[in-house]
Parts: structure tokens; C-alpha cells; sequence
């Protein structure tokens, strides 16, 4: 194995590749979210390929104080489930995965399982002060990309959130076939923006994803998870200088 390029002191930084989920956006609220879920297992109970019968009162909301570590936590089980991450190279994959999560967790029915995946993507937010961020880099004439292991189309939560608009390039595992941290994927980014990868800062939220571009001579900037609101990501300003 080759050791990783160090970009010279003092080089530029002329491109910022973002991780998407827990560093431009996080998952919004998970009594919001298990609300939308059983709204929709009310209009439709057949979901997972259940019938069953709500009662009068519809489909009520499960029991939160168990339920919500899970939201928060649910993606590391994935790790568990499906090592390799294959959810993130295939739609049908994906959806595999999470059931086989909902399924271990063994408190959540398969109907609810599934109407909550489907009003997942509904919930997410992006970071307060992320478009603010993503902006000023453009105005200074910094390309960025948006980097993510994902297996489906998050476009239209990009678009909503306002991010899409803000970005050069959108690089998605599924759609290039090669997941974080390989380095093929931030090589694929790298050529995107046009630029060489001594010349790009990756910013992210996972030492074990985040960090492959490393060895292509990828600076990388770390934030650790929150469910605050902020997410820190003015340091991505101070760094570009």
C-alpha cells in the first residue's frame, strides 16, 4: 500500500467535499417522524403486507422513551446487519437492510417498520446553518460536492432543503457502485469538481467512511454527530480561510 500524498503546507484548499447525513443534514424530529409513520399505516394498514385492524382510535404512537434511542442509533446497528455496507449500493438492498434492523430491534410490528421507512427521507433537515455555509464557499469561489454512501435517490430532500442548488457535483454509492472509504469514491468526486485531490477538503462525521480519501491526500475535517441544531460546520469557513 502505497503511504498517503500530504499536500504541501500552506496549499489552498480550492474544493469541499461534504458527507451528507449527520453532517449536512440529520434526521429531524423522531416523535414528528413516528406521527407521520402511523398517519400513514392509518391510511394504509396493508403496508409490510399486514391487515391489521386499528380499531376505532387508528394507529397509536408507540411507546417513545424505547422507540427514539433507536431513531437515533439505528444506522449503527446497520453495521452489524450488513458490514459491507451493500444497503448503499442498491434501492431494494437498502430497504433489506433496514427491515433485518427492525426486525433485531423486535418492539416495532413489520407494518409500522415499513411505513416508517417510508416517511423517513419526509423527516430530514438540514443543519442550521448549512446552507449559510455551503453559500459563502461559493461566493469565494470554492466548488463543493456533496459525497454520500446512500442507497437510494436523495435528491429531492437535497432540492427541499436547499443544498442541491448550492452544489457542483452530487456523488452517490449507488449510482457510481463503490461505497466510503474506498478511495475510488472520493477519486470519482476528485474528478467531478475538476480538481486534484491535495486540493479538497472532506468534511464528514465517520472516521470509518469519512477518512478513506486520506490516501489520495484528502484533507479531512471530522464533526462528531449531534442532535443539536448547529453542527459546527462554520469551521469548514476558518479552514478554507
Amino acid at each position: 500500500m502505497h503511504p498517503p500524498v500530504v499536500p504541501a503546507e500552506g496549499h489552498p484548499i480550492r474544493g469541499v467535499l461534504f458527507d451528507m447525513n449527520s453532517t449536512l443534514l440529520h434526521g429531524g424530529d423522531p416523535v414528528r417522524w413516528f406521527t407521520a409513520a402511523t398517519r400513514l399505516l392509518a391510511r394504509d394498514p396493508t403496508l409490510g403486507g399486514a391487515h391489521p385492524d386499528p380499531g376505532p382510535a387508528g394507529w397509536p404512537i408507540p411507546d417513545l422513551d424505547a422507540l427514539v434511542p433507536w431513531t437515533v442509533q439505528m444506522w449503527g446497528l446497520a453495521r452489524e446487519v450488513d458490514p459491507t455496507s451493500e444497503r448503499d449500493l442498491s434501492p431494494q438492498r437498502h430497504r433489506e437492510v433496514y427491515r433485518e434492523m427492525v426486525a433485531r430491534v423486535g418492539i416495532i410490528p413489520t407494518a409500522l417498520g415499513d411505513a416508517l421507512y417510508d416517511t423517513m427521507v419526509d423527516q430530514w433537515e438540514a443543519y442550521e446553518e448549512a446552507p449559510a455555509v455551503l453559500a459563502q464557499l461559493r461566493a469565494r469561489g470554492i466548488r463543493i460536492a456533496i459525497l454520500s454512501n446512500v442507497g437510494f435517490d436523495p435528491r429531492a430532500v437535497l432540492e427541499r432543503t436547499g443544498l442541491a442548488q448550492l452544489a457542483d457535483a452530487l456523488v452517490f454509492s449507488y449510482e457510481v457502485g463503490v461505497v466510503k472509504p474506498h478511495p475510488d469514491i472520493f477519486r470519482i468526486a476528485a474528478q467531478r469538481l475538476g480538481l486534484p485531490p491535495e486540493d479538497l477538503l472532506m468534511v464528514g462525521d465517520s472516521l470509518e467512511d469519512d477518512a478513506g480519501g486520506a490516501a489520495l491526500g484528502i484533507r479531512t475535517l471530522l464533526l462528531p454527530r449531534t442532535a443539536a441544531p448547529h453542527h459546527g460546520l462554520a469551521q469548514v469557513l476558518r479552514l478554507v480561510g
